[in-house]
């Protein structure tokens, strides 16, 4: 090998080098921008900022106390529901006047919760790809079939299957339709809350947080 021929091979091989260290910073570069992105669901209820201090709705259970918008409820009886892999739960409440409300709970991925009114008055059937009520159009968004247990007094069977349709209207307003077993469809009007609007008082107990 002369001169020449050794000083193109010494010129190769740096360059082969330099452009290996500029390889590994490139990707290492978009490595970082990768882990450095947006964030995926976190669990809000984890960490001991205000919406830890406000209690886990996901923990409720019969005998806690939950204040809604300044509203203090009693929890009298639970149902948590399954379809599949995926599980809910709902919640009957009384009030200090003797009224009842449902208040449901499930995670998409983030905490969702609506307060419910059972409306008997009302005769409509689901199926329909919409709903016009009181001047508002409820627009169809899921239904299915699950089973559930209850816990509490509820008025319901320990365990069973249910048949559900849930309607989506303007803002936070929802309808609900609900079949326990060979009952007939109940319906019920909904309100979204932020968790802003929930206060949980748990019971004191195993698992229990006073």
């Amino acid at each position: 090998m002369n001169g020449s021929v050794a000083y193109l091979v010494t010129a190769a091989g740096c360059l082969i080098a330099v452009a290996g260290v500029v390889v590994a910073v490139v990707a290492m570069q978009r490595s970082r921008r990768r882990t450095g992105g947006r964030p995926g669901p976190v669990d809000p209820f984890r960490d001991r900022d205000a919406d830890a201090l406000r209690g886990d709705p996901r923990r409720l259970s019969p005998g806690d106390i939950v204040e809604i918008r300044g509203t203090s409820y009693g929890v009298r009886g639970s149902v948590l529901l399954r379809e599949g892999s995926w599980t809910w739960s709902e919640h009957l409440l009384d009030d200090a006047a003797g009224g009842q409300l449902w208040l449901s709970v499930e995670e998409d991925p983030d905490v969702i919760m609506v307060l419910w009114t059972t409306d008997p008055a009302l005769t409509i059937t689901p199926g329909a790809p919409s709903i016009d009520l009181d001047g508002h159009r409820y627009v169809s968004k899921e239904a299915g079939h699950a089973r559930f247990t209850a816990t509490g007094s509820t008025g319901l069977d320990p365990s069973g299957a249910m048949r559900y349709h849930d309607y989506r209207g303007p803002g936070k307003l929802r309808l609900s339709f609900e079949a326990y077993g060979n009952a007939a469809w109940e319906v019920a009007r909904g309100d979204e809350l932020h968790r802003s609007d929930v206060m949980i008082y748990p019971q004191s107990g195993p698992g229990k947080v006073s």
